[in-house]
Order: structure tokens, then C-alpha cells, then sequence
């Protein structure tokens, strides 16, 4: 699909990790009438605020980047908040994308979706083949449902609407509060502050085990746009790097960019969450597009940013 550059294109939730490297990306291939709303300005939880926008606005294209994130604690402390919010946002964004006649919808999962216990790596086909990862379940049922909704409408009205599930994200804009960061920017935060308060050891959770993939939100853009220009089926695609580290080499090689002189200590206390959460990419990789940002880079370029992000 041939995208012209003047498209009205709407980036839910432009300012977060996703949503603002899909608006840089957007940017750096020429297209110049974005439209982005901050949560000031539209809230996505109010359906007739979001239909008045629609109306008004009228995109021609939606990406769906808006979302209620978090890690394992806050995914377990605020379950009602995960489910409810995230199912309001996605439905007021992709009914009123369907009433304005939107002419292409992508709506940003998670790989949170799949079984806990699913072989590896996750192949599109394992949703609904087994449990979720409880620490996560609510969160995981709203993208679930997302999908599905996407699904209904391309079967019911031949909406042109599309759904990617990226792996574990990362990068500039990302949320370093430790109460309710993910994985790789928690870390960035811990031991940035112990190098500069002199502590001897950072603790971490779990026993740094679980193997996990990464993915830098640069490259999720590029995948983001490539889809939305060249896929077009009522199966969602994953995006991944197609690598996997475990949760001990991760804090590791922070450590080693950060430079904290110290040790780790892991606190087996706490949970580890899933033990291993690799996406299978053939599908997407076979289409032509490929990750760019190694892990090693993208942490390097993740820290830079977060010494220009105002703590929380």
C-alpha cells in the first residue's frame, strides 16, 4: 500500500515508548501531517471525547500505541486498572477508526499474550492454546481482546485493520520509575544510582534465570510503518529481534555500560515471572524486514536517554 506523505496519520499515544518512535519514524520518511493528542488533550477513556476527535480530525491512518504498561508489580497491584483501561482505550480507538472509515488500522500488542507454558520460540498460532502468565493476566486478556476486536471488525465490515505483538521494548521515552518500569529500564535505573551513590551490590529480582528478547522502539517503528505499508491478513504478526539473553546477562551488560563497580545480588524471594519468552519472527523476517539496533547499542543508547529524562 502506497502511503502518500501528506496521509493524515494519527499516533495514539505519541509520547510513549512506542507512539513517539513511530511518530520519529513517520518523520524521518517524510510524512508531514501527523497527529498526536497527549492525555491532557484527549483522553482515550472517555468514548465520546474520542468519537467527537475522530469526527473532527478525520485520520486517514491509526496506529494504536496507547496503552496502560507496566512490570510484574504493577501488573499484580493494579489488575482491575490493566483490564478496564486498556480494554476502554482500544475499543474507543478501533470502533471510531471503523465509524470514520479509517482507510488502515495497526494496533500494537503485546507478547505478554501467549501461554505461559507455549514451546519457544512463539509462534502467532499458540494464542489460546494454554494459561497465562498470572502476574500479567489482565494485561494479556485486553490485548487478547484487541486482536480479536480488530479480527471482528476486518471479517464484518472488510476493515483493512492489522495487529502486531512486539517482544519486550526499550529505548527513548521509556518509563525508569521502579515501581512501575519494565525489566530493562528498572535496571538502568538501579544501577545508575548505585554508581553514583557508592553502594556495594544492586539487588535484583528473581534468580536471573528467565531468558528473555529485546527489542529497541527505533526498530519496532520501522517495523511498525513497514506493516502498515505491506501487510495486510486478519492473522497478527509478531516483531521481535529474533535473540534472547537471560535476565542475568542482561543486568550484566547494563552494569557494564553504566560502569558500577559493584556486585549483584539476586533476591530469589521475588518472582521471575516467565520462564523464558522468545518470539518466533520467521513470518515478519520472511517479508523483508530485519532489526537493526544490536542489544549492546541499544542499552548504550537506552542510558543516554535516561540522562536526559527528569527523574520520577
Amino acid at each position: 500500500m502506497e502511503i502518500v506523505k501528506n496521509a493524515r496519520i494519527y499516533v495514539a499515544g505519541h509520547r510513549g515508548l512506542a507512539g513517539s518512535a513511530i511518530w520519529r519514524e513517520l518523520e524521518r520518511q517524510g510524512f508531514n501531517n501527523l497527529i498526536g493528542r497527549t492525555r491532557s488533550e484527549l483522553n482515550l477513556l472517555d468514548s465520546v471525547a474520542v468519537q467527537k476527535f475522530f469526527t473532527a480530525e478525520k485520520p486517514e491512518y491509526v496506529f494504536i500505541a496507547a496503552a496502560k504498561v507496566g512490570g510484574i508489580l504493577a501488573n499484580a497491584t493494579q489488575p482491575a486498572s490493566f483490564l478496564f483501561e486498556n480494554l476502554q482505550i482500544q475499543n474507543n480507538l478501533i470502533h471510531n477508526s471503523h465509524i470514520s472509515a479509517v482507510k488502515k488500522l495497526l494496533f500494537l500488542g503485546s507478547s505478554c499474550i501467549f501461554p505461559k507454558l507455549a514451546p519457544q520460540p512463539l509462534k502467532e498460532e499458540y494464542l489460546l492454546t494454554g494459561p497465562l502468565e498470572p502476574t500479567n493476566e489482565c494485561y494479556a486478556v485486553a490485548k487478547i481482546a484487541g486482536i480479536k476486536l480488530c479480527q471482528a471488525y476486518r471479517q464484518q465490515y472488510g476493515s483493512d485493520f492489522i495487529s502486531a505483538m512486539p517482544t519486550n521494548l526499550y529505548g527513548a521515552n521509556d518509563n525508569y520509575n521502579l515501581e512501575t518500569s519494565h525489566v530493562l529500564p528498572g535496571l538502568i535505573r538501579k544501577f545508575h544510582e548505585a554508581k553514583l551513590s557508592g553502594a556495594a551490590a544492586v539487588t535484583c529480582w528473581g534468580t536471573g534465570k528467565p531468558l528473555r528478547e529485546f527489542l529497541h522502539a527505533d526498530d519496532l517503528a520501522r517495523a511498525c510503518v513497514f506493516l502498515m505499508k505491506n501487510y495486510s491478513q486478519s492473522d497478527f504478526i509478531n516483531v521481535g529481534s529474533g535473540q534472547e539473553v537471560t535476565i542475568r546477562q542482561l543486568a550484566e551488560l547494563v552494569q557494564a555500560t553504566i560502569g558500577f563497580p559493584g556486585e549483584i545480588v539476586w533476591d530469589t524471594t521475588k518472582p521471575d515471572g516467565t520462564p523464558r519468552k522468545l518470539l518466533d519472527t520467521s513470518r515478519l523476517f520472511a517479508l523483508g524486514w530485519k532489526p537493526e539496533i544490536s542489544l549492546e547499542n541499544g542499552i548504550r543508547l537506552a542510558y543516554e536517554d535516561f540522562l536526559k529524562t527528569p527523574a520520577k
